[in-house]
């Protein structure tokens, strides 16, 4: 039995509309025992002596979640964001990159993608993973070789991980077959992407496997129903892009006679267990589907604005009833302080009012949200039998001085996460990774892969 004991400057517990001052928090062997606010900083009645506990100064709040990623999108940081153009422009830059990749420089570049993400106080991420294949689409001798990388990658930065396996079969929502670099990402047919998933079982207790299905551009009408139905068998997450630009939404019609929206409600693909990410350009009916059924939306806002995509209908997708999380998708930026913010920033240029989330519905989407959305319900919140996830935030920073504990969603960034904990071990000490070097990863395994 490993007991380790914290004491938290500041600590936001579930259910408190602020930051509680002098938190004790004990886990044994990765799990919270105990929440226990003290009385002037010194124990109350039925708690031991503090000599033992390590102090943690600043704002400590429970891990973040990461929902939706694409690892080595990371590579395209800095490269891609200049001159005019739009997502499909993107998607080219993209797209070579994707063709460089192999087992071993994807775990390299995710592996520095993911200690990038522990650094802003990420503790689990979803990553939304349709690269599967060899060049030209030929299978690895092992299948599910790049998968393996990804879920080791994770293991070696010290943060959990939603292998969220993406089918990937056709070009365009009229059946185009895949081409060049894509083919890498197709498994012939649904029945052979299920096969292939079903046959990859993590031992590691860091890591799942979910299901996705990339987009309605890029699953054919009648095999959405089976990526739905082996997500449904196994009580897997199932993710999935939607109408993430106007393109998707008038394709879909032209050819469905629907949104993208209606169509996977039609084919079984809504539902609590499910996470639509981005939903840029949702109607009303839409909105009304996914709300009713519970669907979760993930928000990327940094990439939502960097891709010139639009500015979704937050306000509106949570009061349907659809549950909000957070990603950092393509990585222009990793900093979920940033994406929970803007959630509430870009509905106020949207709308041009303000006040349409509180710190704790922001707080809720990078941790509770996200968790719930990637399968963890064990995680995100600091109370007793939860994962022992917590994330430090300085106050006393040049952004965070002066700002009182509440307002950290709105003045830190994550250069100001100065202590990480996963599963009761920690991964961030004084703002430093303790096993990889970050910027040094970072910056030889892009070098490997960006063709410069």
């Amino acid at each position: 039995m490993t007991a380790t004991r914290w004491l938290a400057e500041y600590a936001w517990l579930p259910d408190h509309a602020e930051p509680t001052p002098d938190v004790l928090i004990e886990a044994v062997d990765g799990r919270i025992t105990t929440v226990a606010p003290l009385t002037g900083g010194r124990p109350t009645a039925g708690v031991e002596v503090l000599g033992d506990a390590v102090r943690l100064p600043g704002l400590t709040l429970p891990g973040l979640a990461n929902a939706h990623s694409h690892a080595f999108h990371r590579a395209l940081r800095g490269r891609t964001h200049a001159g005019r153009g739009d997502f499909w422009t993107w998607r080219d830059g993209m797209y070579a990159v994707a063709q460089r990749l192999d087992p071993d420089s994807y775990l390299a570049l995710a592996r520095a993608a993911y200690a990038e993400m522990a650094l802003a106080g990420v503790t689990c991420v979803g990553e939304f993973h349709y690269l599967h294949h060899g060049p030209n689409g030929t299978p690895y001798d092992d299948p599910n070789a790049m998968s393996a990388a990804l879920v080791e990658a994770a293991a070696q930065a010290g943060i959990r991980i939603t292998l969220l396996d993406t089918c990937y079969l056709t070009a365009t929502v009229d059946g185009a077959p895949l081409a060049g670099p894509q083919r890498r990402f197709g498994d012939g047919d649904a029945l052979r992407w299920a096969d292939r998933v079903s046959a990859f079982r993590p031992e590691n207790d860091h890591a799942r496997v979910g299901a996705a299905i990339h987009s309605v551009r890029a699953v054919p009408v009648e095999q959405l129903a089976t990526v739905a139905n082996l997500a449904d068998r196994a009580g897997v997450p199932l993710h999935v892009h939607l109408s993430e630009q106007p393109a998707e939404n008038d394709a879909c019609r032209a050819v469905h006679g629907c949104t993208p929206t209606r169509l996977l409600a039609d084919h079984g693909a809504l539902g609590r267990h499910t996470t639509a990410v981005h939903a840029t350009h949702p109607t009303s009916a839409d909105l009304a589907l996914l709300g009713e059924s519970r669907t979760g939306i993930c928000l990327c806002p940094t990439t939502e604005r960097d891709l010139a995509d639009g500015i979704g209908p937050a306000r509106r997708m949570a009061e349907a009833g659809s549950p909000l999380s957070l990603g950092s998708d393509s990585h222009a930026v990793v900093d979920l302080f940033e994406e929970a913010r803007a959630v509430e920033l870009d509905e106020r240029l949207r709308t041009r009012r303000r006040g349409h989330f509180t710190a704790v519905d922001l707080l809720a989407a990078a941790t509770t949200g996200g968790h719930a959305a990637l399968g963890w319900a064990d995680a995100g919140r600091l109370a007793v039998g939860d994962r022992a996830d917590l994330v430090t935030v300085r106050l006393d920073t040049a952004r965070t001085a002066g700002v009182p504990p509440v307002g950290a969603f709105f003045a830190a960034t994550a250069a100001d996460v100065s202590a990480v904990v996963v599963d009761g071990r920690q991964v961030v000490r004084d703002g430093v990774h303790l096993t990889v070097d970050v910027p040094a990863e970072l910056r030889d395994a892009i070098a490997a892969v960006s063709g410069a």
